[in-house]
């Protein structure tokens, strides 16, 4: 055996020993905080030899001691045959059709899989055989799992319980190539939050299909999500006033019953977030809605009006009436034209604050009958918080932040103090970017979620926006399910065993290459961050190089273009390997949304480069263009400006394939509508540079017969920089 080979066994056999010591851990919030990131290695370096033991979010108490094989058929039963619990066991079976070794079948399988009830006969005796406690945290969503040889046992005393325990199960299933087997040991699980949530911008753009919606919720459910917002400012259809609700991209009363159905079934909680405030712009345009308007055809709705109040409780009744939570999320945030049109006399008299809480106590008061509690984003704690005070208390405030990474006890503690329910909202990071910026997310949902803990906040509500009206939701899942992981787990959730566990849950890819292709994209974003441009990945996708604002955007990207690009393209290459490993990869319109991403990165950074070397070796021809020894070479440049294969010609190919693969990407998951809105611009991306390339064409002809090739601002280029 060589020097290699002998410290290579003692590296195996030293990572055994502390797999099965950390194994022992309780996945508890004590041991989180006394061996820290530490306790994450059970994850990483699971007890099985053959793979790795992950799962997402991370259970509070996991211990593995060996493994047990699947056969090929494998049987799901529910001795109470409870109508929630039928529901998790059919989940279940269509996990294992799923799956590469197992699938279910007949009574007398060789392995069995049983859903039981903790108040059960069967599950008190589970539980006393293998010593486990089922304490009063664990009522109402946490679950017990117990993998045995040859059967496994999922024991709760909720419904809710028992679907969660099976989503965690389904995690160990085996993958297509991966060992037939499953590990044996416990789970203990329980969660952090009570209500652990996703908003979703329904309103700016991108409207989904239902059918989209309905995989939403599935994959929400997975990681034991159990609300979901969606953001509405005009996209819900109320057939009373339907004027504001685009054709093509609102959300119907058939269609809002279907998805209260599914989600339903699915533990979770549909809470409409229709704006009463502020963000009405898209109601507030039409001349029928000009009494109420603060402004004209402005944003906010005017407290004071005779038609707000009514029109506030025409739509909340129908919102009660389609969605059967128990509550209403009333946004009321960034209400900016307060106080500048009709209500400049209350706000100047009484203080913006004021004049802000008195319209939610009336918001409040009139849609009491309703019988739900009222949430709210929760601006007015940070611009007002002596203002929280006088809030109904039976409110929740939402405070959101999707930036920072800690400081968020000022933004919770007003409404803690007026005991006011909290749920923190941190972000996905995705708005103005061609693909989420991962590692500001990861940062920012950590530490708010982190610290809402701490403070006493009941939810977190991972926000998802599409300001620019471009955003793919299949771009946000990466970042987007650390919120729900987070929301389950006690304390500050570490980041690297997340993205290490990443791509085998979600896509079910063992390579890795998924995992490396999401971190060349975060180190792509960290390239640009690196420029200072003070500008959005989107914003430099469409900026004209040649612009002023392009040129002085230009200065600062040219230098980092290159590693901006050489990231982006790695991470082509791994998900096109990836994809070529394992054909039957999970969610895949997702790695088609990431690949885009990836591509519109690329394409930011080569836009800039070609540009300025169009101008470079442009001046260079124009220099030598009467040289007749250098005739030949001031052809090949010319050519390599605009020809078959010029950089112009370049340019418009990337922006023409980029649409092609947006379009497809988009209606993956979205309906047409708002669409063109977005093609529009590569259209005219596509025009701008064919136009540049016939100029500089019928300029190389010229110059081929005898003429002199102009100054480059005769191109109507005078904005082009100057070379170099």
């Amino acid at each position: 055996m060589t020097k290699s080979e002998e410290h290579a066994q003692f590296l195996e056999l030293k990572v055994v020993k502390m797999t099965k010591f950390y194994a022992k851990c309780a996945f508890t919030q004590l041991s989180r905080a006394a061996i820290g990131g530490v306790a994450a290695l059970l994850f990483v370096f699971p007890v099985l030899s053959s793979s790795q033991i992950r799962l997402l979010p991370a259970p509070r108490e996991a211990h593995f001691d060996g493994e047990t094989p699947v056969p090929e058929t494998v049987t799901v039963s529910v001795p109470g045959h409870d109508a929630e619990d039928e529901f998790a066991a059919r989940d279940l079976e269509e996990a294992l059709k799923q799956a590469a070794h197992a699938k279910a079948g007949a009574e007398n399988s060789d392995f069995r899989i049983v859903l039981l009830r903790a108040g059960s006969a069967e599950g008190k005796a589970l539980l006393a055989r293998r010593k486990l406690a089922f304490d009063a945290p664990m009522q109402e969503e946490g679950y017990v799992l117990v993998i045995e040889p040859r059967e496994a046992f999922v024991v709760a005393a909720s419904g809710s319980g028992v679907f969660y325990g099976v989503q965690t199960l389904k995690q160990m299933l085996p993958l297509p190539d991966g060992k037939p087997a499953l590990p044996t040991g416990t789970v203990r699980d329980w969660p952090a939050m009570k209500y652990r949530g996703i908003d979703d911008d329904l309103s700016r753009g991108p409207f989904p299909t239902l059918e989209f919606m309905k995989h939403q919720l599935r994959v929400f459910a997975a990681y034991k999500i159990n609300v979901y917002s969606p953001y509405i400012e005009h996209t819900l259809l109320y057939p009373d006033q339907p004027l504001a609700a685009p054709p093509g991209g609102a959300l119907s009363p058939s269609e809002a019953a279907e998805l209260v159905s599914v989600a339903r079934q699915l533990h979770i909680t549909v809470v409409p977030e229709q704006e009463a405030f502020g963000h009405l712009h898209h109601v507030l345009k039409y001349e029928l809605y000009q009494g109420v308007a603060e402004t004209p055809h402005g944003h906010v709705l005017a407290p004071g009006q005779a038609g707000s109040l009514p029109l506030i409780k025409d739509w909340f009744t129908q919102v009660a009436a389609e969605f059967p939570s128990p509550f209403i999320h009333i946004g009321a945030d960034e209400t900016f034209d307060l106080g500048v049109g009709r209500t400049r006399p209350q706000v100047q008299a009484q203080g913006y604050g004021p004049v802000y809480v008195d319209f939610l106590k009336q918001i409040h008061e009139a849609l009491a009958p309703l019988n739900r509690r009222l949430i709210f984003w929760g601006d007015i704690g940070g611009t007002d918080p002596k203002a929280v005070a006088s809030l109904p208390k039976d409110m929740i405030a939402v405070p959101w932040n999707y930036w920072d990474t800690k400081g968020f006890d000022k933004m919770i503690e007003p409404f803690a103090k007026a005991g006011i329910e909290t749920w923190v909202s941190p972000g996905d990071a995705n708005w103005k970017e061609v693909y989420p910026i991962a590692e500001t997310a990861f940062g920012n949902i950590q530490g708010f979620i982190r610290d809402g803990q701490r403070l006493g906040s009941t939810g977190a509500l991972t926000t998802v926006w599409n300001d620019d009206g471009e955003g793919l939701f299949n771009e946000d899942w990466y970042s987007l399910m650390f919120g729900a992981a987070a929301a389950w787990q006690p304390g500050e959730s570490p980041i690297a065993p997340y993205q290490d566990a990443w791509g085998q849950l979600f896509h079910g890819d063992t390579s890795g290459k998924v995992n490396d292709a999401e971190k060349e994209l975060m180190a792509a974003h960290a390239a640009l961050a690196k420029a200072k441009s003070g500008l959005t990945s989107d914003e430099l996708f469409w900026l004209d190089p040649w612009s002023a604002q392009g040129q002085a955007a230009s200065a600062k990207l040219l230098p980092v273009a290159p590693e901006l690009r050489r990231h982006a393209e790695q991470a082509i290459v791994l998900l096109a390997q990836a994809r070529s490993v394992n054909p039957r990869l999970k969610e895949g319109d997702a790695l088609a949304a990431m690949d885009l991403g990836a591509r519109r990165l690329d394409l930011i950074g080569m836009k800039f480069q070609l540009a300025q070397e169009i101008v470079e070796t442009y001046a260079q021809a124009v220099a030598q263009q009467h040289d007749e020894a250098r005739h030949v070479e001031t052809q090949n440049i010319l050519d390599e400006i605009s020809s078959m294969f010029g950089r112009c010609q370049d340019l418009r190919d990337a922006y023409s394939a980029a649409e092609g693969e947006y379009s497809q990407v988009w209606l993956s998951e979205n309906r047409p509508y708002w669409l063109k809105n977005v093609t529009v611009r590569y259209d005219l991306a596509i025009q701008k540079w064919q136009q540049r390339s016939d100029l500089f064409l019928e300029a190389i002809r010229d110059w081929q017969d005898g003429k002199d090739l102009p100054p480059i601002g005769a191109f109507r280029l005078s904005e082009a920089p100057p070379a170099r």
